[in-house]
């Protein structure tokens, strides 16, 4: 007996020494991820977008510019891409031309392909004429990209968490004769850094998605440049080899990056904010509190609103684009195009706050550019900003569409 209960205990021992002994199995996973990246720095001398006094083209490089795709896929398959640009912004053609020979080659319908531009003004006029060698080829290679990620995914998992930053700084100063372009400490900002992060499903950090509102304008010279967001992106790459870093533009069209002027000043701005997200992923990692664990359905949306202007200018109304890509109950992106000032990003943030409901990142500068969208406080101060005479509705026909379409994938079957 004595013998029998020694056997015993002797093969209970060894299975426990093999259990502990096999490698645990990464846990299942409901997403899929890639990322891919491509410089679009010009190669022959092309004139530069933004600040229009410049009139001739740039000298060199100062920092490459980049083109830089993020695919996910939740367990349904339902696929979206986040293509972000080294560029002043997202022309209507551009969008056109590559969503659909994306949709074409890859089967991504163009409300599930999100553009952003950083609005560097260190980058391409590359809708002029005299760059259409340029653009042809810049279209080849954001589709590629986008191809590229989404070829690559592989299983992982998703997470969102945020910090803030200051570099940013609203410019509407009043004066006793209007609103000017002016650095102003007690305007409106929106500071938050918030930042998707990517990891396989050994937990090690693969890809980074951040966004920040403020216009990338520290510098205007005459070098190809991706300004602090460019810097940023470098250094997180530098301090995380191997990683991919995106920068998402916020609704920044009423703030500027101060100090400004001096390139040091832009290596600066973009060291605070690649300090930023790892304020962020440090929160993601120490306690779940501010942080969310992502998970499907992956829902998205895209419309468009039309935009007036007063009757008196005589000018045609426009479509203007606006996207919502859901996150499950985790995590909501809407995307506004072109210039929007900064009381989108606070209004919407507010408009779609539910304490049991997903987070909420706004970004600008997405799928469309055409000039500065004013709130309605902005344009009853009047200022740079305001300059398109715009009915005073259009801040309440954006939102309107921001919140028909979210509610619209909140009530929206899943497959």
């Amino acid at each position: 007996m004595h013998r029998f209960l020694f056997s015993l205990a002797v093969v209970f021992s060894q299975c426990l020494i093999t259990l502990a002994a096999d490698p645990a199995k990464p846990e299942p996973t409901e997403w899929k991820a890639g990322v891919a990246s491509a410089k679009i720095t010009p190669e022959k001398p092309l004139r530069m977008a933004g600040y229009a006094g410049r009139k001739e083209p740039a000298e060199g490089t100062e920092q490459d510019l980049f083109a830089k795709a993020l695919a996910v896929e939740d367990a349904a398959g339902n696929r979206a891409v986040f293509l972000t640009l080294d560029l002043i912004g997202v022309i209507e053609q551009l969008r056109a031309d590559v969503t659909s020979q994306v949709q074409e080659q890859y089967q991504l319908p163009p409300q599930s392909l999100l553009m952003n531009a950083s609005h560097t003004h260190c980058g391409p006029a590359y809708g002029r004429e005299d760059a259409k060698e340029y653009y042809d080829d810049l279209v080849v290679t954001l589709v590629k990209t986008v191809g590229t990620a989404l070829e690559k995914m592989q299983p992982a998992r998703l997470s969102w968490s945020a910090a803030r930053c200051s570099v940013a700084m609203n410019r509407r100063t009043p004066t006793a004769t209007g609103y000017r372009n002016h650095p102003n400490p007690d305007g409106r900002v929106d500071h938050q850094v918030p930042v998707l992060r990517v990891d396989d499903t050994n937990g090690k950090l693969n890809a980074v998605m951040f966004g920040y509102a403020c216009h990338n304008t520290t510098m205007g010279f005459r070098k190809w440049l991706g300004d602090y967001a460019g810097f940023a992106q470098e250094y997180f790459e530098k301090d995380h080899p191997g990683v991919t870093a995106l920068f998402m533009m916020g609704c920044g069209g009423d703030q500027n990056p101060y100090p400004r002027s001096e390139l040091h000043y832009a290596h600066k701005h973009g060291r605070s904010l690649a300090t930023s997200i790892e304020a962020a992923l440090e929160v993601n990692q120490r306690t779940p509190l501010h942080q969310r664990v992502l998970h499907g359905p992956l829902k998205t949306a895209y419309g468009t609103v039309e935009l007036e202007y007063l009757p008196e200018k005589k000018r045609d109304p426009w479509n203007y684009p606006v996207q919502v890509i859901q996150f499950g109950n985790d995590l909501t992106l809407v995307a506004l195009g072109t210039e929007v000032v900064i009381d989108y990003s606070l209004r919407i943030k507010q408009e779609l706050f539910d304490p049991e409901g997903p987070a909420i990142w706004v970004a600008g500068y997405s799928n469309v550019y055409s000039g500065y969208i004013p709130s309605k406080r902005v344009l009853l101060e009047g200022g740079y900003e305001a300059s398109r005479p715009y009915k005073p509705d259009v801040e309440e026909r954006i939102i309107g569409k921001v919140l028909e379409l979210d509610q619209g994938l909140k009530t929206q079957e899943t497959k």
